[in-house]
């Protein structure tokens, strides 16, 4: 029987790339995301490039209570259960963004708010939105969080709100696991092929970035979708409370 996976964050990059394996696979796929036009460009490229399924896109801003809500009602109303869910909605907002302006306290209010807003929000509440929703036993939950996690990410508010994840996975695990749902975390390194960066990679930047790895490669979007559909297989069903890094050994540096 196809399962119903729900994608955060699946136009582009790590979602999308979760979104075109699940469908491969014959599973009924949602895309959820704020740009309605890219969703609706992915939902249609993953299905004429193979998928066994028709790719849905649900555009809404999932820091937005109302708006998660709203998710979970068309879900529920059209499906009437999440078997995966995947949170790949965010990214470090600071980056490419004009500069806050105001008191270095403003500057640092609006960067952490944003960060909180972009990565936080939209995995805690569309979870909470759609929780009875999930499939018990044998629900999924995946969020994805970032090296950055580990080891910062040069200004605080992004790698902070990523680290957030984490303690909120492990408290979901706790109460999810009696009905058999499992709850595990993905932390990525740097993953070539995504819009995280906003075109502000130099060619320097990413030589070091892919030198901090040990086996000597950028990581892409498949490695992270690969994890993700192993850790939403009956394979991983006693995994969970994980935080499973998908970076090539960077986080030990070299």
């Amino acid at each position: 029987m196809a399962r119903l996976i729900v994608v955060s964050g699946g136009g582009t990059g790590i979602g999308r790339a979760v979104a075109d394996r699940f469908a491969r696979d014959g599973d009924e796929v949602v895309v959820l995301g704020r740009r309605a036009e890219v969703l609706e460009r992915a939902a249609a490229e993953i299905t004429a490039g193979g998928a066994a399924v028709k790719v849905v896109p649900l555009a809404a801003d999932l820091s937005e209570p109302a708006e998660a809500d709203r998710v979970r009602e068309v879900l529920g109303r059209e499906y009437g259960r999440v078997d995966v869910l995947v949170h790949s909605a965010g990214g470090n907002t600071a980056l490419g963004a004009p500069p806050a302006g105001g008191s270095p306290a403003a500057q640092a209010a609006a960067h952490w708010t944003g960060n909180f807003r972009a990565n936080v929000l939209t995995t805690v509440l569309l979870t909470e939105a759609v929780r009875d929703l999930l499939v018990s036993p044998g629900g999924r939950v995946v969020l994805l969080s970032s090296i950055a996690a580990y080891r910062g990410s040069g200004s605080g508010s992004y790698g902070g709100a990523k680290a957030a994840l984490h303690p909120y996975a492990y408290d979901l695990a706790a109460a999810l696991g009696g009905q058999g749902i499992t709850v595990n975390v993905v932390a990525p390194g740097y993953i070539a092929g995504t819009e995280f960066f906003r075109g502000a990679l130099s060619p320097e930047r990413e030589r070091g970035l892919v030198g901090q790895t040990l086996n000597g490669r950028a990581g892409t979007p498949k490695d992270v979708a690969e994890t993700v559909h192993w850790l939403a297989s009956p394979a991983a069903g006693h995994v969970t409370g994980q935080i499973v890094q998908v970076n090539g050994g960077a986080e030990r540096g070299r």
